[in-house]
């Protein structure tokens, strides 16, 4: 009986064991809503996925729009991938959708049974009396969409779909009634009538004007966003899951290197650092990837880019800095601005006002360094065309890189007064006194680039897209910047 008692005994506890596995598994798979025209490049790549990284891959197959109202009802899943970008600005506007990527091209064709029997040589064939025609249904298939939106600016939609012989609800189905000579013709994909051996194409001048997108998203319902993250740049890569979109008659669109866990250099004018680097942080635990910051005076850096580095990503902490290296970056644009100010002791118990009073005799002062610092720069320039700069360079103790370094040399009595950024004294304000300047050009600007030189661009512009969102405005708010970035206005794009 003692042993019948504690074979039972092992026996729950190896199902207990059991369950706990099937529940680690099931914690690591991701669902996907796949356009049907794109079933043999995703299932390649979803079998190898899972076979790599273990990782379960669940995919239902439908109409993009089908899938778009499915995915409304179940506001549950991780990736959509669709045959059209139209289908994913709907899904933005139904807030379903976090991250989008594009995947490949395709255009509408003429599809018909291999050898053309029935002779169709264009749109006007479509239209005779004895063609019987499939065509996509405009509600649930994007074939379909596009064409009665082709149509309709033929203005022959309503004659070409009380001409059709059946509507089907998936490209793949309308290829297949051409294959099996049920219809003689039917407008496709180019890419899906590449996947048909018994299928062939006729040209049409009207129909290649029209290409669209094959585009992959991540679900705003996503519980596994890192994965699904990790999965959009794995069939994306320019070296994994583009090639196998080639092999399927698709013309890809190039995104990143291949990388599990790429690795981002980003550079960043010292001054930004407090109201950049929780975003940062936030990004690295979502998308799994690593950002190496550089943080320094704008000089460095700029003379570190001129010297041949590369960095992905770029954000000055003055426009002029961005200015001098802005051939090596795209998609430049401004971020914020932070007012250049004074800092005392606490109290100011020397009454500085304003930037003259920085001559007064033995003041000890610092400022940053011109040649390495946009703040340096900045002052230096601003004070020389006031002609303050000349009577106050004998006060100058200290030029230092950054003006955080400036700021600590104040705390600890060694300076009497810093020119800074009302950025840096943000988190400084109850140990030392900030002093408003009223001059105009006591103004820094900070814009962000997009390094021409990446292996990682898509990844690398969704780093600068989480660093413009309303929770980062925040940050960047409540440390002493104003916010400047306005959606649509980047340079170079």
């Amino acid at each position: 009986m003692r042993n019948i008692k504690k074979t039972i005994s092992l026996f729950i506890a190896a199902l207990i064991l059991l369950g706990g596995c099937t529940s680690d598994k099931e914690k690591k798979s991701i669902l996907i809503y796949s356009a049907a025209g794109i079933k043999p490049a995703i299932e390649e790549l979803a079998k190898s996925y899972e076979a790599k990284y273990k990782v379960r891959i669940d995919i239902q197959y439908g109409g993009s729009g089908t899938l778009l109202s499915n995915m409304r009802i179940a506001k549950q899943g991780d990736l959509y991938l669709a045959a059209d970008e139209s289908y994913m600005q709907a899904a933005k506007s139904f807030d379903l959708l976090a991250e989008i990527q594009p995947l490949a091209i395709m255009q509408p064709v003429i599809a018909v049974p291999k050898g053309n029997p029935k002779h169709i040589m264009g749109i006007d064939d479509l239209f005779k009396e004895e063609t019987r025609l499939a065509l996509g249904n405009p509600d649930a298939a994007s074939i379909g969409r596009l064409t009665r939106h082709i149509f309709q600016e033929l203005n022959s939609w309503s004659q070409l779909e009380a001409k059709a012989s059946v509507f089907k609800p998936t490209v793949n189905d309308v290829a297949t009634d051409i294959r099996l000579g049920t219809v003689d013709a039917g407008i496709i994909w180019d890419a899906t009538a590449n996947q048909f051996d018994a299928v062939e194409q006729v040209a049409s001048d009207v129909l290649a004007k029209y290409q669209k997108k094959v585009t992959i998203g991540v679900l705003k319902s996503s519980q596994h966003t890192q994965e699904a993250l990790k999965f959009m740049r794995y069939v994306s890569a320019r070296d994994l899951g583009a090639p196998v979109f080639k092999k399927h008659g698709y013309q890809p669109v190039l995104g990143d290197e291949w990388a599990e866990t790429p690795d981002i250099l980003f550079f960043s004018g010292g001054v930004n650092r407090v109201a950049i680097d929780k975003t940062i942080q936030q990004f690295e635990k979502r998308e799994g990837v690593r950002v190496t910051r550089v943080y320094n005076g704008c000089g460095i850096l700029v003379s570190q880019i001129k010297a041949g580095e590369k960095p992905d990503a770029y954000l000055s902490c003055d426009v002029s800095f961005m200015d001098e290296v802005e051939n090596d970056f795209t998609a430049i644009q401004d971020v914020s601005n932070t007012r250049i100010v004074i800092a005392t002791q606490k109290g100011n118990p020397l009454k500085i006002k304003a930037f003259f009073d920085l001559t007064q005799k033995d003041l000890k002062i610092g400022v940053c360094n011109p040649q390495q610092s946009a703040l340096g720069s900045l002052t230096k320039k601003m004070l020389e065309a006031k002609n303050i700069w000349p009577a106050m360079e004998p006060n100058i103790m200290s030029q230092t890189p950054t003006a955080d370094l400036l700021v600590n040399q104040l705390r600890t009595g060694s300076l009497d007064a810093v020119i800074v950024y009302e950025a840096n004294l943000s988190q400084v304000m109850d140990k030392v006194t900030m002093v408003q300047v009223t001059d105009k050009e006591a103004m820094a600007i900070q814009n962000v680039g997009l390094g021409v030189h990446n292996k990682y661009p898509y990844t690398t512009r969704r780093l600068l897209d989480a660093l413009v969102t309303e929770q980062s405005k925040q940050n960047y708010l409540s440390n002493g910047f104003h916010w400047l970035y306005k959606a649509n206005a980047q340079k170079g794009l």
